[in-house]
């Protein structure tokens, strides 16, 4: 529950029990409390009705979470890895292409995709959209045994943290290009874990609202990755502001 709706809980919690104690009215079975007492009481039951769906709400978010990131174990079982990564971004309503062909597959707004992609069995993936999805770091496992995987795109995904970033170096021998924009997780801390992928050639980390000091990130990053472009649009810094930052560092 938010600080203000706690607060004014707590103020009617203690204004009813103050008027409660007081008891003006007459102590008669037949007797009611006043008006405003009655309005304190119902307010307060119903912030209590307000805190338990606030509640079940996140518990549900997170158990649909964990749902939709469960690892595919049955699914690559029947098969393989690459059919059970390929579904798994489906399902998400992401879309991805398989190495050695141009077609790409993706699931429509609805989650609708199409089942040919079943006919591909250990046809690697090459190049993964999951782009404002819900994928997570758990959900990442379905996609660990894709060593073939070139181009890997995370934009605005709402779950992607620095623990998903801190896994991405099972792609160190394979993955080009990088996009994390927009995800409002990650933090300096997080992109710190990209130095392991050393074949990166390709990085858009635009517009992280968790990155506090970007210029100075985006220095450190091209040391880190010296073969690698830097994409990162959506920050107000300057020359001047950078190398201060640095110097203080």
């Amino acid at each position: 529950m938010s600080a203000p709706l706690v607060s004014l809980l707590g103020c009617c919690l203690r204004s009813s029990r103050l008027i409660v104690a007081r008891r003006p009215w007459s102590s008669s079975p037949m007797s009611s409390p006043p008006l405003h007492t009655r309005l304190l009481l119902y307010l307060t039951k119903r912030f209590y009705d307000v805190e338990m769906l606030l509640r079940l709400k996140s518990l549900m978010k997170r158990r649909g979470l964990r749902t939709e990131n469960a690892y595919y174990s049955f699914t690559q079982s029947l098969y393989g890895a690459d059919i059970a990564a390929a579904y798994y971004t489906l399902r998400l309503k992401g879309g991805f292409r398989f190495a050695g062909h141009s077609e790409w597959y993706r699931a429509d707004h609805k989650g609708k995709f199409n089942w040919d992609f079943l006919n591909y069995k250990d046809t690697p993936l090459e190049e993964v959209d999951m782009s404002y999805t819900v994928i997570n770091y758990i959900g990442l496992s379905n996609l660990e045994g894709q060593r073939s995987l070139r181009t890997l795109s995370v934009r605005g995904c709402p779950e992607v943290d620095d623990w998903f970033l801190a896994r991405l170096h099972v792609f160190q021998d394979s993955l080009k290009e990088l996009d994390i924009s927009h995800c409002p997780r990650i933090t300096t801390g997080g992109l710190v874990a990209l130095r392991n992928l050393k074949g990166l050639r390709r990085l858009d980390v635009s517009a992280l609202p968790g990155v506090s000091t970007p210029g100075l990130v985006i220095i450190l990053l091209e040391e880190m990755l010296p073969q690698c472009e830097i994409i990162a649009s959506g920050y107000d810094y300057n020359l001047k502001e950078v190398v201060e930052e640095r110097s203080q560092g």
